[in-house]
């Protein structure tokens, strides 16, 4: 980000505001006060596109500053609750449900589900176990542990990551290069024009010092296009506007232009096309009613003290139960064994779950199967039996299945139809699964959503082949994100990128116009 020093100093020392400033103090070293409105224009047009960037500035600011949370430490075998800004190498961290992890760290003790979606695009829930490393910037979605910190300030990984966008981008705006080159231009031939017009002035008989002066400024004057600088700026600032009601802040004005001549427009999928949150979009049931198999998951989502994004979803779809179960034991989720439970009074024990995990032979494969490539499947089992130390029940029954996809933005399917009736082409870069990914364009209107690549298996020099290739590219590391964009550029193409996460900065920097996401996190 550009400091206020630097805004000011390339909005006021342009050579379109030296030239005038030049030409009013001839004007005004003669005494010609009254000749002097002309500067006005100046004036205008330094302070539209400098307040302009100030506020951008001071609203980035602000979202930027982030409440000091607080972090659980182990120090000489005490907890203690410190300020993050205050942890240290090798200090001892406790991770629970739902907090941040601030440091990179390797896990010494528990078993946890992370959300890495922030740093590397993938939206699943990564395990991960005593011994494993946890990146700074991911969440935790489930379980606890006890981690030893590796890293700290420009070592941490989310840190390495961002200081390699932290460089000013020329802006690529065709208009400004325009009136720079005749600016440019007109300030060689203005020297020999202006001292000619001068000394032919001086030689016409009655012609006074000050009469010389205003008439050959007021000639040079007619020669700049200030009306069309002033004009430009206008109107971009209008557009800022009419662009903040809908709650869009535009960092630097030239770019609206930038936006009005992309033709390759680039997507993340978690927090741009989707919310990054997930949802139930239906259930199956089998051999039980519709309402008894919605209420069985509305006990479950009331009762259950798991924090995932399974459960989360089944919450929010089952908010309240029609008739409530009293539960006796619980049994949270975990990592490792992929489902949780609780055994109600009279009820017996109802299980949701990854199918593989729940059921060993399952002879509702092939149901399952039906519904597998396009959503995110999990069954629900019962039992009439007890758990025993934490593990499944004897004699499950499979009572059906709750069908689970990210929650699509409301505004994603209008969207895309606008930029495809613009001319505007639409690729997805997503850090996912490419069939993931296919899922979600499917449903959202992209188009050629069948031609997806995985990018783990492709090498940084084969990208600038097979960018043109696919409409879906899956598994893309952050460094693979801006060599993509990239790639297109040398295609000729003018590239947008959107983007909600510290994965996509490199590419939102490199691209010709770049929108950052608000994030729910």
């Amino acid at each position: 980000m550009k400091s206020t020093k630097r805004i000011i100093f390339e909005n006021f020392f342009t050579l379109f505001n030296l030239l005038n400033l030049f030409l009013g103090i001839a004007v005004f070293i003669v005494g010609s006060y009254k000749n002097l409105l002309f500067l006005g224009v100046v004036i205008i047009n330094t302070a539209i596109s400098t307040i302009q960037e100030l506020h951008s500035k001071k609203v980035l600011e602000k979202l930027s500053i982030l409440a000091e949370s607080k972090a659980r430490v182990i120090r000489n075998s005490k907890t203690y609750e410190i300020p993050v800004s205050e942890l240290v190498l090798n200090d001892v961290v406790e991770l629970n449900t739902g907090n941040q992890i601030v440091a990179d760290s390797i896990i010494l003790e528990g078993e946890v589900q992370v959300n890495e979606s922030f740093i590397t695009g993938e939206s699943e829930p990564v395990y991960k176990k005593a011994g494993d490393t946890i990146l700074s910037g991911s969440f935790i979605d489930s379980g606890k542990c006890t981690s030893k910190i590796v890293h700290i300030g420009e070592d941490n990984y989310i840190e390495q990551l961002s200081s390699r966008a932290k460089y000013v981008k020329q802006v690529n705006s065709e208009i400004m290069k325009s009136l720079k080159r005749i600016i440019e231009f007109l300030t060689f031939a203005i020297i020999p024009i202006g001292t000619a017009l001068f000394f032919s002035q001086l030689n016409i008989e009655g012609t006074t010092l000050q009469s010389a002066v205003v008439q050959t400024v007021a000639a040079i004057i007619g020669m700049i296009p200030e009306g069309l600088v002033l004009l430009t700026s206008t109107v971009l600032a209008v557009s800022v506007v009419r662009l903040s009601k809908s709650k869009v802040l535009v960092q630097e004005l030239y770019c609206i232009e930038t936006l009005a001549r992309v033709d390759t427009l680039c997507l993340d999928k978690t927090g741009t096309l989707t919310e990054g949150i997930m949802e139930v979009k239906d259930v199956v049931p089998v051999g039980i009613e519709k309402k008894d198999f919605t209420n069985i998951l509305a006990n479950l989502a009331k009762f259950s003290e798991d924090e995932n994004s399974t459960i989360n979803a089944i919450r929010e779809k089952f908010k309240k139960p029609k008739s409530e179960f009293v539960p006796l034991t619980k049994v949270a989720f975990s990592s490792k064994q992929k489902w949780s439970g609780i055994n109600f009074e009279k009820q017996g024990s109802y299980i949701i779950g990854a199918p593989e995990f729940v059921f060993k032979n399952n002879e509702n494969q092939e149901l399952i199967n039906k519904y597998a490539n396009d959503y995110r499947v999990v069954v629900l089992a019962h039992s009439k039996n007890n758990f025993k130390e934490g593990k499944l029940p004897k004699n499950i029954e499979f009572l059906g299945l709750i069908l689970i996809l990210d929650k699509i933005r409301k505004e994603t399917p209008t969207t895309l139809k606008y930029f495809y009736k613009q001319g505007v082409d639409i690729k997805i870069i997503s850090g996912d699964n490419p069939l993931t990914v296919v899922k979600i364009a499917k449903q959202t209107g992209v188009k050629n959503y069948k031609k997806y690549i995985d990018m783990s298996k492709v090498k940084d020099e084969e990208i600038e082949n097979i960018v043109s290739d696919y409409t879906i590219f899956g598994r893309v590391s952050p460094s693979q994100k801006e060599l993509l964009i990239l790639a297109m550029q040398k295609k000729g193409k003018t590239v947008a990128m959107t983007g909600d996460g510290v994965n996509d900065v490199l590419a939102l920097k490199a691209a010709d116009c770049s929108v950052a996401m608000a994030n729910r996190k």
